[in-house]
């Protein structure tokens, strides 16, 4: 008899109230990104229900708006008759020593189904879904869906307690989902304590079929059976460029198939470069970023963008003789950017900024004489200060008119003909 197909729609990392950048609005895109993937994706395409793993929330303790803009889609998904299944992930979970979260808040007035193992004396033991509390949840649908919780450092060991409790399980569906709050590893850099792909072989082998990830905030799916749809919405410029969405789901016959959804409401994000090459007064790198934001211009139809400015290279002057506040004002005023970054990431000169607030001629007498000064202190150098100071200001313009290497190792080859070593 063939299996019919069950369709779910997988999210993770909603991240309901992040409020970097102290503004409103962009602490509202988050919500907005919630409620358009829902009505998107599971009410419009009529899924069997909804997985969130982990996550929904961006802090422990909310806001009452927050926890409304929860119920507010947790509602129409209830309205539509479409089941929630939900864990918690690092920043939704209850903190230590409290015994109750907002999810465990939601699920007890029935918006929810919270999916929690229990700790017992051999280890993790999981209970069918009764009455509001409970481990697992076999589905009309034909699916089984197992919950989990954020484990952290103990992830690995919490796996192999887990691939235990499921084995214990009496029969059911032979669809198994596994919503677990954690990261693979060599997905994002600079993450520690991320899984290694064997660690999760034991929930594969006792017949896992659809691990539903969450935790890293970039989509990845693995052979076929591990999924992480990411966040929503970049909560950090770090994150813009990286792949994110949610999965809508559909399982038959075989394999589940998987398709990662990203049209729904996001807010968009620009990135500007700008390569200070160590010449340039504070005004200059001023009007070269200035003319980038009018390229970028204003907004059309859709929400105002999220602008980052990042200044590299080097630069010729201190950090605070850029007045940037003022900067990003005039980047908001020709953007129509709703927030506008400013990243200083570029090398100060050692010459500093004393040398070039100075006429062109006046800084290249002070340039001579550190150079002479720095020669003068060496004593196979001292009788030729002068003149190897006056070719370390030529070779220094040649570099950045951005002669080649060549013509540079020619010029310095021609200043030492007939120099012993």
């Amino acid at each position: 008899m063939a299996t019919s197909a069950c369709t779910f729609l997988h999210l993770a990392d909603v991240h309901l109230g992040c409020d970097r950048y102290d503004s409103p609005e962009r602490s509202k895109d988050f919500f907005l990104a919630f409620r358009d993937v829902v009505r998107r994706h599971a009410i419009q395409k009529r899924v069997d229900f909804v997985l969130i793993a982990g996550d929904l929330f961006e802090h422990r303790q909310i806001q009452p708006g927050v926890l409304n803009q929860a119920q507010l889609v947790l509602r129409e998904l209830k309205q539509a008759g479409i089941p929630v299944l939900a864990i918690e992930g690092n920043h939704d979970s209850r903190p230590y020593g409290v015994k109750t979260s907002w999810l465990r808040y939601l699920a007890d007035h029935g918006e929810l189904i919270l999916l929690e193992p229990e700790e017992g004396e051999q280890g993790l033991e999981l209970h069918p879904w009764s009455d509001g509390r409970g481990s697992y949840l076999d589905l009309p649908c034909g699916v089984r869906v197992i919950g989990s919780q954020w484990y952290g450092s103990a992830a690995p060991k919490s796996i192999e307690q887990l691939a235990a409790a499921i084995r214990q399980l009496p029969p059911g569906p032979e669809r198994v989902v596994l919503m677990f709050h954690h990261g693979l590893e060599g997905q994002i850099a600079r993450y520690q304590g991320a899984l290694r792909y064997r660690d999760l072989l034991p929930l594969r082998e006792v017949g896992v079929g659809y691990l539903a990830l969450g935790h890293i905030h970039k989509s990845y799916a693995e052979e076929g059976w591990i999924f992480n749809p990411g966040s929503l919405e970049a909560t950090s410029t770090a994150e813009w460029d990286l792949p994110r969405g949610a999965y809508r789901v559909r399982w038959g016959e075989g394999p589940p198939q998987a398709e990662l959804v990203q049209d729904y409401y996001q807010r968009p994000c620009q990135r500007l470069y700008l390569e200070a090459k160590g010449r340039e007064t504070p005004a200059e790198i001023a009007a070269a970023a200035l003319a980038m934001a009018k390229e970028v211009g204003p907004p059309g139809d859709g929400p105002e963008p999220l602008v980052e400015l990042r200044l590299v290279g080097q630069v010729g002057f201190a950090k605070h003789e850029l007045d940037s506040r003022a900067l990003q004002r005039q980047i908001q005023q020709l953007t129509g950017a709703l927030v506008v970054l400013f990243r200083f990431e570029a090398n100060s000169l050692e010459i500093g900024s004393a040398a070039l607030s100075l006429e062109e001629e006046q800084r290249l007498q002070v340039e001579e004489k550190i150079y002479r000064d720095l020669l003068s202190s060496h004593a196979h150098y001292r009788k030729r200060s002068k003149e190897l100071a006056q070719l370390l200001l030529d070779l220094k313009e040649r570099v950045l008119e951005g002669q080649s290497e060549a013509e540079i190792y020619t010029r310095l080859s021609g200043a030492f003909v007939g120099e012993e070593d």
